[in-house]
Formats: C-alpha cells, sequence, structure tokens
C-alpha cells in the first residue's frame, strides 16, 4: 500500500500484516519532539484498531535510530509554563502509548538510539540491531533516567550499569545480553525486522492481542508518568 506521509513521520501499512512507522527527521538525528511523539502517539492508536494489522515495526530514517527527545523544547518548557504542561502531557502519553500497544512491535535499530530514542527501542518488544547502533543514556548527567522498562528486559544489575553510569552499549553486547534478537549489517537491518515481523504476523491476530496483554501485565509497570518509569 502506499505510505501515509508527513513531516517528520512515515508510516506504511502493508498486505503482509505488518505496518512500518519511520522516524523522518534524520537531519534532527530523528529526534524525539512534542510533534514527532504526538504523530507517533496517534499512528499507534489506529493501528490498533486496523484489523489488517498484527505487528509493527518501528525504525528512524538515516543513520541514526533516535538522538532522543529534542533538547531545545527542554529550552523552551524552562521559561513557557504552559509548554511545559504540554511537553510532558505528550512524554507521557507517547510512553503509555507505546508500552501499552495491543500488538507486537519491533524496533529496527539502524544506528545509535541514545536517552529516549534507547527508550523506544526498549519499549518494542522485540529488537533488531544495525552492527553500528549503540544504546546510551547521557540525559542521566541533567535529568532523570526511564529505568523499570529496561529493567524488566535485562535485569536490575545490567539495567543500574546502564542507567547510573550512562555508558555507551554497543549492538555486540546487547546482543550478547539478549536484548537484541539480531545485530546485522545496517543495509540488512531493516529487512531483518521485517522478517521478524511477519514471522510474528503468522499467529492470528486475537492470539497475538491475547499475548501481548500478558506481556503487559507481566512487565510491571503501573505509571502513566515518565518520571516514575
Amino acid at each position: 500500500m502506499t505510505p501515509v506521509t508527513d513531516d517528520v513521520l512515515l508510516v506504511e501499512e502493508r498486505d503482509d500484516g505488518v505496518a512500518v512507522i519511520t522516524l523522518n527527521r534524520p537531519e534532527k538525528r530523528n529526534a524525539l519532539s512534542v510533534e514527532v511523539r504526538d504523530r507517533l502517539s496517534d499512528a499507534l492508536d489506529r493501528l490498533a484498531a486496523v484489523e489488517t494489522v498484527r505487528t509493527v515495526v518501528v525504525t528512524g530514517a538515516g543513520d541514526v535510530f533516535s538522538a532522543g527527545f529534542d533538547l531545545r523544547e527542554f529550552e523552551s518548557a524552562a521559561t513557557d509554563p504552559q509548554f511545559d504542561e504540554v511537553l510532558w502531557a505528550s512524554s507521557d502519553r507517547f510512553h503509555r502509548t507505546v508500552l501499552t500497544f495491543p500488538l507486537p512491535t519491533v524496533a529496527a535499530v539502524n544506528g545509535p538510539a541514545i536517552a529516549g530514542g534507547f527508550d523506544l527501542a526498549v519499549m518494542c518488544d522485540l529488537r533488531v540491531a544495525s552492527e553500528t547502533a549503540t544504546f546510551s543514556h547521557p540525559e542521566l548527567a541533567f535529568g532523570d533516567v526511564v529505568y523499570g522498562p529496561l529493567h524488566d528486559l535485562v535485569g536490575g544489575a545490567l539495567a543500574r550499569d546502564l542507567c547510573l553510569t550512562g555508558r555507551v552499549w554497543t549492538a555486540a553486547e546487547a546482543l550478547a545480553a539478549g536484548f537484541v534478537s539480531k545485530a546485522v549489517p545496517p543495509t540488512d537491518v531493516l529487512d531483518e525486522a521485517l522478517g521478524v515481523a511477519m514471522a510474528v504476523a503468522r499467529a492470528p491476530r486475537d492470539v497475538l492481542v491475547r499475548t501481548k496483554a500478558k506481556v503487559v501485565r507481566r512487565s510491571g509497570v503501573v505509571s502513566d508518568r515518565t518520571l516514575d518509569l
């Protein structure tokens, strides 16, 4: 099918039960602005209701998956209380929508996943990474880090290491830890992720919905507030 296109997000509904969402701000390293977060949340809400969709792949345009939240917006929020409310409402909705999306999601991590970009990869159910991908939480130097969803995937010792030091985690390390299921050459990452998604999409949609509901229940994430995660 023809992709639905706008300036910051590409959404394609394929004929095999897989939808692909592409963060489309390569010139900004796919930074997760309020607009990007809201449009991604809107896209997931819409796709959740499409009966032919059984799984969703999330990736980034260019050679960076996502550099995280747009720091210029935090500067604006510091002097604009109204925008500060908008920013955090957008963030809370974004995290809640991705974490509780009722169908399986696959992150095609095509390059560095930094701060909120790391969180986005974490919040997906499965991950395929480029060999050039890295994962890091440099925002530790100035603010809170989303901890709980990462702990759920890799355990407390490794999650604390990554969240308290901000060190760069390589794709090879992430593969060894089981955080990503495959680490492949950069040119292959989307195809590999689509292969994983198509394997998921062979299952009946109602089975996938019930299984994802079990995943959400067992995740232990009970708060909708970004800074409580």
